[in-house]
């Protein structure tokens, strides 16, 4: 491990109250939550921080879960307290996700990559892996560099095999725009399951990512490296209507992406800046803005992952190590955008650059990615309990 991060204290950006996702026994745990909850309640209250989410949405969110709270202690119904749920919890969909060990495991590119976000230009046909579990986004393109290279040390037991991504232009293939740009690795979920996973089910995704060495990152301030999901609701959306193309909002199916991002602020950037300093970027909050999460404070490998309960809250948790994610791995619970998600496709990975030509992305390693449903329902892929898991 490498612990030259600068180490410090980051308030999060949201009250930390773990709950029990699907009992309703009164507990030790339960009774210590709720003076946690009021605890921090009135520090958020005193204490606004810069960059954080504003007052009336940390009222809001401490109020919801003060409400939770005290159901959970008096017994409420689980589907009605509507408590976050760790992700990893349910049944994993076997199938849909990736462990990497198949020593054939390859990505078929098809260069050049889409650039839709930035020229509009799709550049059929897409990069695909061979064993169909990944697609290139035709938004903005896949990494330049995707390849199964041997689990780092100290990854998950048994792991041989982990997926490097890394890219140099993520802008416009070979047209260095000296501005940052992000490439995104997606996820086959939807197209292998033939349908879209309804909240109902309460969805999590979680995934173990490697951070390298701080003296191999890209030396740049900003984002390096997301974990999103792709949700879908009923909002208004802009349309274009008519031969005129007359722009009208309308009811619709809105998509949208909230994650976590590895953000880096570089000493190299900085006179006054005598670290390198990492955290979690949370995206994002009710009015759809970023806001910090937890600081790294050491590389090495991490656990990240998301879930979605029935009333279209994303909660997101992290935590240093390979271990499960655990109810004391919370972070912070919210509609990102305002919206409340309906479905989810799939989840996808983002690689970031500075696109100036001439360095490369970090490296980032990411091992054994996994979609799990609390209640699944209609007709599935192959399944296998928590109990089952590596």
């Amino acid at each position: 491990m490498d612990h030259r991060f600068a180490h410090g204290t980051v308030v999060l950006a949201a009250i930390h109250v773990h709950f029990n996702p699907v009992g309703t026994e009164v507990t030790d745990v339960a009774m210590s939550n709720i003076q946690c909850w009021a605890n921090r309640f009135a520090t958020r209250i005193m204490e606004p921080v810069d960059n954080q989410e504003p007052v009336v949405r940390r009222w809001r969110t401490a109020i919801f879960a003060g409400v939770a709270a005290l159901t959970g202690v008096l017994g409420g119904d689980t589907v009605n307290a509507q408590r976050p749920v760790v992700p990893g919890t349910g049944t994993e969909l076997v199938g849909v996700a990736d462990d990497f060990e198949d020593e054939s495991w390859n990505y078929i590119p098809n260069n050049p990559k889409s650039t839709e976000d930035i020229d509009e230009n799709q550049r059929a046909p897409m990069g695909k892996s061979t064993n169909g579990r990944w697609y290139e986004g035709i938004k903005r393109g896949h990494p330049d560099v995707v390849q199964r290279v041997p689990t780092p040390a100290g990854g998950l037991p048994g792991s041989e095999g982990a997926l490097l991504m890394r890219s140099k232009f993520t802008g416009i293939p070979g047209n260095a725009s000296g501005t940052m740009h992000q490439d995104d690795f997606i996820a086959n979920v939807q197209y292998r399951l033939k349908r879209r996973i309804d909240v109902a089910e309460v969805p999590s995704v979680t995934t173990r990512v490697f951070l390298p060495p701080v003296a191999e990152w890209e030396q740049r301030s900003g984002p390096h490296f997301g974990f999103r999901l792709a949700l879908e609701t009923t909002a208004m959306i802009e349309k274009e209507i008519g031969l005129f193309k007359l722009k009208r909002k309308e009811l619709g199916n809105e998509i949208y992406w909230p994650g976590m991002f590895v953000e880096f602020e570089s000493k190299a950037d900085s006179r006054k800046r005598t670290d390198d300093y990492a955290y979690l970027r949370i995206r994002g909050n009710q009015r759809g803005a970023d806001f910090r999460g937890p600081q790294i404070t050491t590389t090495g490998w991490w656990t990240l992952g998301m879930s979605v309960t029935p009333d279209g809250m994303v909660h997101y948790y992290a935590s240093p190590g390979i271990d499960e994610l655990t109810e004391e791995d919370y972070i912070t619970s919210q509609f990102p955008y305002g919206y409340e998600a309906e479905r989810m496709r799939t989840f996808f990975y983002n690689i970031c650059s500075a696109d100036d030509g001439r360095r490369w992305s970090t490296s980032f390693i990411v091992d054994d990615p996994k979609v799990y449903l609390v209640r699944p329902r209609g007709k599935q892929m192959a399944r296998r309990s928590t109990s089952e898991r590596r």
